[in-house]
C-alpha cells in the first residue's frame, strides 16, 4: 500500500517529515508496518514523496461501516462486522494509543483517530495509521509559537476532533482520547459524528448518553441488533435469554466507555491505560463464563454473570479486577 503525498497541499512536506519521523521509532502489532520511504523526484522533475505501508488486506474501518447506496446488498453483507470483531477492533485501537501515550519516549500524541486511519489486515486486526499531523508531547511545550497553533485549526477532522482544538489548545493526549471515544460510539451506533440527526446541540456523546438511560441498545447499529436476535434463535429456547443478557451488558459497557472518554472537559476523560484494562477484564469475564459453562460449573458461570452486570453499572470499572476474581470464590 503505497501513500503518495500532494505536495501541492499546503503542509504536506511537513506532514511526510512528522510521519517518517515517528514511525521510524515504533513497533507494535496495532500501528501500521512501514515498509520504505521515497524522496526525490518524478519524471516531470517535480518534487515526490510517498510512504510505503505494509498491505492491508481488508481496507480501512470507514469503507466497513460507510459505503455509498449503489453498492449491492451482498457487499454489504460481506462487509458485516460482529459485535465480537468491532469489540477486538476498539481494543487494537486503543492498545495502539496505550503504546504511543505511555510506552514511547516521548509520548506521541496522533492527532487524528478516525475509521478511515483505522486499517485491517486479513484477520481483522486493527492496525493505526496516518501518522501525517502527529506530534510528540514535548513539543506542545517547546512549540507553543503562533504557527503551531495556527495549524490546530486544520488538525484532525470534524467530528472528531476535540472541541478544546478549536479554542486554540495544543495536542493532548485527552485530545486522542477523546477521538478514540467517538471512535467507539460510531462503531457501536453505526452514526457518524457528522450525521444528519446532529444538530441543535445534540452530538453523537450527547446523543449516546442519553440513550444509556432511556432506551438503552436501541441506540445500538441495527446490524448488532439483528446479529444478537440471530443468535438467540439458534441457541435452544432456555438458553436465549442469557444470550440477549450478555450482549446487552458488553454493549452498555462499552458505549459507557464511548461516554467516558469524549465528555466536554479533557481532565474529565478516561486515561487510555483505564480502557484497555476495562476492555481486557470484560474479554476475561466472557472467556471464564463461556469455560464456566463448557464445564457445566453453574454457580461460577451465574456469578460471572452477576458480576458482569455490577461492573456494566459502574463508570469505570478497570480497579475492581482483583476484587471481581476474589468474588468467584
Amino acid at each position: 500500500m503505497v501513500k503518495v503525498l500532494d505536495l501541492l497541499h499546503r503542509g504536506a512536506s511537513r506532514s511526510f517529515v512528522a510521519e517518517c519521523e515517528v514511525l521510524k521509532n515504533t513497533r507494535h502489532r496495532n500501528l501500521v508496518k512501514v515498509l520504505t520511504a521515497c524522496s526525490g523526484f518524478d519524471l516531470q522533475e517535480n518534487d515526490f514523496k510517498a510512504i510505503v505501508y505494509e498491505y492491508m488486506d481488508n481496507g480501512n474501518l470507514e469503507n466497513w461501516f460507510h459505503f455509498s447506496p449503489q453498492e449491492n446488498s451482498q457487499i454489504e453483507d460481506n462487509r458485516r462486522l460482529t459485535f465480537v470483531e468491532r469489540l477486538n477492533i476498539l481494543i487494537d485501537v486503543a492498545c495502539a494509543v496505550d503504546y504511543l501515550h505511555n510506552d514511547c519516549e516521548p509520548a506521541i500524541i496522533h492527532c487524528d483517530l478516525k475509521p478511515s486511519n483505522v486499517l485491517l489486515d486479513k484477520n481483522i486486526t486493527a492496525h493505526v495509521s496516518d501518522f501525517g499531523v502527529a506530534r510528540f508531547e514535548q513539543q506542545k511545550i517547546q512549540n507553543s509559537s503562533s504557527d503551531n497553533h495556527s495549524s490546530i485549526g486544520i488538525q484532525g477532522t470534524i467530528g472528531y476532533a476535540p472541541p478544546e482544538y478549536g479554542m486554540g489548545s495544543n495536542p493532548s493526549k485527552a485530545g486522542d482520547v477523546y477521538s478514540f471515544g467517538i471512535l467507539i460510539l460510531e462503531i457501536l451506533t453505526g452514526k457518524r459524528p457528522t450525521h444528519e440527526l446532529f444538530q441543535d446541540g445534540l452530538n453523537l456523546h450527547s446523543y449516546a448518553n442519553a440513550g444509556l438511560a432511556d432506551r438503552g441498545v436501541e441506540i445500538a447499529d441495527p446490524k448488532l441488533l439483528q446479529e444478537r436476535d440471530e443468535q438467540i434463535q439458534m441457541r435452544k429456547k432456555g438458553k436465549s435469554s442469557e444470550v440477549k443478557d450478555k450482549f446487552d451488558v458488553y454493549l452498555v459497557c462499552m458505549i459507557k466507555v464511548g461516554v467516558a472518554c469524549s465528555v466536554e472537559f479533557p481532565a474529565d476523560r478516561m486515561k487510555i491505560g483505564d480502557v484497555v484494562a476495562y476492555a481486557n477484564l470484560l474479554q476475561l469475564l466472557d472467556k471464564l463464563i463461556f469455560l464456566a459453562s463448557v464445564f457445566h460449573n453453574i454457580m461460577i458461570c451465574n456469578k460471572l454473570q452477576k458480576l458482569s452486570i455490577n461492573i456494566s453499572k459502574k463508570r469505570y470499572a478497570f480497579y475492581m479486577y482483583p476484587v471481581a476474581m476474589q468474588r468467584l470464590y
